[in-house]
């Protein structure tokens, strides 16, 4: 399943032939969360990754050629809707185009499985992921007071985007 998506150059110096795109397995969950943890100031637990896995979510793992976990990502589908519960890219290498590149691939599993519109949620201090789906086409819906974890116990809204598939 490994589709280029809308734009050719959306993985820009990688070479999309040589990225080893798989189902996530349970395995993969020590690396995920990692990631996880290196990326997001209040990351998913290890249990919210297993609670996803078994209950069928599609989710997805990219690879380099080494074996090198690059990034992920996670849907929930509801009726005719798929909702990007989690996406994220190794810190080192964000800005290169595979945040793109998975965004396109979650949007092929969508449409893949029957899905019309794509839902998501995002902070609003999460200005990177914003212009990434902007750009895309995702549309602001609506807003979650208070949605997410914030610094000092603090709360942060969420912005909530909607892409038609």
């Amino acid at each position: 399943m490994m589709e280029a998506g809308k734009d050719k150059d959306s993985a820009a110096g990688w070479d999309l032939l040589r990225l080893d795109y798989q189902p996530m397995q349970e395995a993969d969950l020590l690396e995920v969360l990692g990631l996880e943890q290196r990326v997001y100031p209040h990351p998913w637990t290890h249990g919210n990754f297993v609670d996803s896995l078994k209950s069928g979510y599609p989710a997805w793992v990219l690879r380099d050629v080494d074996g090198t976990l690059l990034g992920y990502f996670l849907l929930m589908l509801v009726v005719d809707e798929a909702h990007l519960l989690n996406v994220a890219v190794e810190g080192a290498i964000q800005g290169q185009g595979l945040g793109r590149f998975l965004l396109n691939q979650s949007c092929a599993c969508a449409r893949q499985l029957g899905m019309e519109s794509m839902l998501l949620e995002v902070r609003p201090s999460n200005v990177r992921a914003l212009d990434i789906y902007q750009r895309y086409g995702f549309e602001q819906i609506g807003r979650r007071k208070g949605y997410y974890p914030a610094s000092n116990s603090q709360r942060e809204d969420a912005i909530v985007m909607r892409y038609t598939l």
